[in-house]
């Protein structure tokens, strides 16, 4: 035998004794084992009970012919090699067994040589069979390892496009009186994106933005929008530090590198955005991008359109222009891959939509809902900035200050509770409020006030001490929590703000960017939570007074 047989399991059905006791005498020497079933019923239940790798098999039997038998095996096994073995030159009963796919035919009478040879065949075609499933398991494996190397690398890339954004004010309010509300939606359609965006915080009055948009699909454009973003970035922060920003210089420098990686038919969509809040000016070169959106204290809506074309490796020069946005309260810049998404059954893009619904949106969170529900699936990347300017003066319904312990931030919770219910009747609005209330107070008293650090708490509840410490340090404390609430409205609807301060240390509100990554894990879901009940949190630069918005 040319293949290894005597590993091989041969059930044998036949129903004539003799022909069995031949058979072992042919095949004793050549299987390590052999099965005996004496009829069609029989083999099918053998072959059911036993691990078998080929059959040979009668067509004529009592109780279930060998036809009838191996239909049957073929419903479950569509390779296992059989033999068949028959007297009838039947033309039909050949097609029958051939549609069956049974392996060779041995005609009776049973000649020795024969046998052997078709028991030969059979070995053959089994060995191959079993190559052929090995080495399907071989690239199966293989294209596992390789997914999985892909989808590892797919993750280090986002994380490295993570990285390249630049975010300033990462839920961050600016001013005190005069608030501006400055929110992102970064929302890439695959892992590597096209989209790239950076906002960044030149000096006290003048902020820097930048949005990108790789014209394209693939690696080459989002490798486009990324190496722009990251010379951005890299300039912002030599001429922040040497108190040197040019925002002219910023375009033109930054054009000067890319020119050269930009392949011919490659072109970048941009916005370039300088707010001088000084001067009540903003400053712009647009380059193909979708218009910018204002609302003015009037609630007019104002649509700036690009000054300059798609930049391309043959720009020489660009335009540069300002705006005067002293009665500007409301901004939307944006990616093309917005306006251009389909609507729910129909024909017309998003565009159709945007201005009514920036109209009628006081939060990122509304515009983003307003999106999603009017879209079926996401079609692009999309990169949106959302900026609104409103003063608290004026606004301000009830003011109180609580002392650092337990006992107090219990009964800031009931007070809270007691003034939802006097401003808006009970729904789910109001419940969730209450949550992020409770978290944020909490998070003042422990963390601001108290000192006690995440990594800290978290070992307190591993050791069941968590609140006898935290009686213990509100013993020595003589700090207060402030919170003010006020109301403001916004064409038809009404929106309570609320603000919590301590009297802490405060944080690094870029650490909010890995908790929000990785939200499953213990430290940081306060505050995880309190984004996910609420219209937005967003705190000052020193991370110890946190504002969020209800809408009522």
């Amino acid at each position: 035998m040319d293949c290894n047989s005597h590993t091989l399991r041969l059930l044998c059905v036949e129903d004539n004794t003799t022909t069995q006791m031949l058979y072992r005498a042919i095949f004793e020497d050549l299987v390590k084992e052999i099965i005996f079933a004496n009829d069609g019923e029989e083999g099918f239940e053998k072959y059911l009970e036993n691990e078998v790798d080929m059959i040979i098999s009668d067509y004529e039997m009592p109780h279930m012919n060998g036809l009838e038998m191996i239909e049957k095996i073929r419903e479950r096994d569509e390779d296992i090699p059989i033999i068949f073995i028959t007297a009838i030159e039947d033309v039909d009963m050949i097609i029958e067994a051939l549609n069956l796919r049974v392996t060779t035919f041995v005609k009776k009478p049973i000649n020795h040589q024969e046998v052997k040879d078709a028991l030969k065949s059979s070995c053959k075609i089994l060995l191959a069979n079993k190559i052929i499933e090995e080495e399907k398991k071989r690239e199966l494996e293989a294209l596992q390892k390789k997914d999985s190397y892909y989808s590892y690398q797919e993750e280090l890339a986002f994380a490295k496009e993570l990285n390249i954004l630049r975010n300033d004010f990462y839920y961050q309010f600016a001013g005190v009186e005069n608030i501006s509300l400055i929110d992102f939606v970064y929302s890439p359609l695959d892992v590597v994106s096209g989209d790239a965006y950076s906002v960044r915080r030149v000096d006290e009055n003048r902020t820097f933005y930048i949005i990108v948009d790789g014209m394209g699909k693939g690696l080459s454009a989002s490798l486009s929008a990324m190496l722009m973003t990251s010379f951005v970035n890299h300039l912002v922060d030599k001429m922040v530090r040497y108190e040197s920003f040019s925002f002219e210089l910023l375009i033109q420098e930054s054009i000067e590198y890319i020119k050269p990686i930009l392949l011919e038919e490659e072109a970048l969509s941009l916005d370039y955005i300088l707010f001088d809040n000084h001067y009540n000016k903003l400053h712009y070169a647009k380059f193909s991008m979708p218009p910018f959106l204002l609302q003015d204290r009037r609630a007019n809506i104002i649509k700036i359109k690009s000054n300059n074309p798609p930049l391309s490796k043959w720009q020489d020069d660009f335009n540069l222009d300002e705006y005067d946005i002293t009665d500007i309260n409301k901004f939307l810049f944006y990616s093309d891959g917005m306006v251009e998404n389909s609507l729910k059954d129909s024909t017309k893009a998003y565009a159709k939509c945007i201005e009514e619904d920036f109209f009628h949106s006081f939060t990122r969170e509304e515009i983003k809902e307003k999106f999603f529900e009017k879209i079926s699936v996401q079609e692009d990347d999309i990169t949106l900035v959302f900026i609104n300017k409103f003063t608290l003066q004026n606004h301000l319904i009830v003011e109180k200050n609580f002392q650092t312990s337990l006992e107090s931030v219990e009964a800031a919770n009931e007070w809270y509770e007691a003034l939802l219910a006097e401003e808006c009747a009970k729904n789910r609005e109001q419940c969730a409020a209450g949550v992020v209330f409770n978290e944020l107070i909490m998070n003042a008293y422990e963390h601001g006030n108290l000192g006690l650090k995440p990594d800290e708490k978290h070992r307190l509840l591993e050791e069941d001490i968590y609140i006898e410490r935290l009686l213990e340090l509100e013993q020595g404390s003589s700090k207060n929590i402030n919170v003010k609430i006020y109301k403001l409205h916004n064409n038809a609807s009404s929106y309570i703000i609320t603000q919590i301060t301590d009297e802490g240390e405060g944080f690094d509100t870029q650490i909010l960017s890995e908790i929000f990554r990785h939200s499953h894990s213990f430290n940081g879901r306060g505050v995880f939570v309190s984004r996910k009940n609420s219209m937005g949190i967003y705190y000052n630069t020193k991370g110890n007074s946190v504002l969020y918005l209800s809408k009522i």
